[in-house]
């Protein structure tokens, strides 16, 4: 049903197959959302699906959520919220080491990682918020063209243009069959002529919406992986073989693409499962012709509030953060952040190196960290 903000309720078509990826139980709408074409287009595939829409009276987002943490934390979850991008949303923000510039089409994520980076990064309940503003957001992008300094202005990847990051704050696959905006954007950076490239990553595998579109190899497609000994920390994400499957159909479809191993995680047995998600990427990928493949390597690491949260929403998790094989590092922001020790960094860095470059000797390592 479609709920107004006025309580009349609204008939629509009966829900088609379920999608394959993300499939909210209830989406909220804010009036300043709806008068925007692509706000009024996410309802319509909304109530396509057959998810609950409540049209709200005003901008505030009205949670009604349970008193109850694990309830609350669990109806977020279910929930995505159409809303504008203000305007502090579109001052772009550097992404070192990834790109020159956060580009945020949404915040927020559906899936349920134990390690989840967004639990110290975003406050409040985890609810999903799509913009739905998205010519303003492209706008602002001219802005920033030749301005970054992890992209534009290096002279190791300086062949990448100006990059700009969509998948910072949130897995823009996993919201695609309800936004629709990693599509537009793809398709505007093909439009664009200009020294530019967007950039995203994800757990996700439907890719057939992106494969017809005229991208230019304007838009690099990351696959976010872990080995399958891991998969029950990354719960309500697509199969790791799967992801590599699409992104061997990305790069079929021309597409640069890149490999995000992340978060590395130095438990027992990791020599043996990430060589085999290695190997596994290797066949996936060695025979594309002309391949453009980028890797990037992020160890797990974790502060005291983000440690918190997640302990919080997951309270069974047995994700190690503890002290063993551990050092604190201080931010450039003058926080700190639990990392490995230099031993095991140093053990996971050359066996990470060698083991790439025997599987996969075309792709270009972009940064370790």
């Amino acid at each position: 049903m479609v709920t107004r903000w006025d309580g009349v309720v609204l008939p629509q078509p009966a829900p088609p197959r379920a999608p394959r990826s993300w499939r909210p139980r209830r989406l909220l709408a804010t009036k300043s959302a709806r008068a925007w074409p692509h706000g009024q287009a996410m309802l319509e595939r909304a109530a396509g699906m057959g998810i609950e829409i409540v049209e709200l009276a005003g901008d505030r987002l009205a949670l009604g959520l349970p008193e109850d943490p694990r309830r609350a934390y669990a109806e977020a979850k279910a929930t995505l919220a159409v809303v504008v991008a203000p305007p502090s949303k579109r001052r772009l923000q550097p992404i070192a080491p990834s790109a020159d510039w956060r580009l945020d089409l949404a915040e927020g994520c559906p899936a349920h990682c134990s390690y989840c980076y967004l639990a110290g990064s975003l406050s409040g309940p985890p609810i999903t918020r799509a913009y739905a503003n998205l010519e303003e957001i492209f706008e602002a992008a001219t802005r920033y063209l030749g301005q970054g300094t992890v992209t534009s202005r290096s002279r190791g990847r300086a062949q990448e243009g100006t990059t700009y990051e969509a998948s910072c704050y949130t897995d823009p696959l996993a919201l695609e069959p309800l936004t629709g905006s990693l599509s537009a954007a793809i398709a505007w950076f093909g439009r664009w002529d200009a020294d530019a490239q967007l950039r995203f990553t994800t757990k996700f595998a439907d890719v057939e919406p992106l494969l017809g579109l005229a991208h230019r190899g304007r838009t690099r497609m990351r696959a976010s992986v872990n080995p399958q000994a891991f998969a029950r920390f990354e719960g309500g994400t697509a199969p790791v073989a799967l992801r590599l499957a699409a992104l061997r159909r990305m790069a079929m479809a021309g597409y640069p693409v890149g490999l995000t191993i992340a978060p590395i995680i130095a438990a027992p047995g990791w020599e043996q499962a990430y060589g085999a998600l290695i190997d596994e990427a290797g066949a996936q990928l060695r025979d594309v012709p002309g391949l453009d493949l980028t890797v990037e390597l992020i160890t797990h690491r974790y502060t005291a509030g983000s440690k918190a949260v997640l302990d919080s929403w997951y309270p069974g998790s047995k994700l190690d953060m503890t002290d063993q094989n551990r050092v604190t590092k201080r931010t450039k922001f003058g926080g700190e952040k639990q990392v490995y020790d230099l031993a095991t960094m140093r053990a996971l860095r050359s066996f990470f190196e060698a083991r790439l470059a025997n599987a996969l000797p075309a792709a270009r390592i972009l940064y370790w960290t």
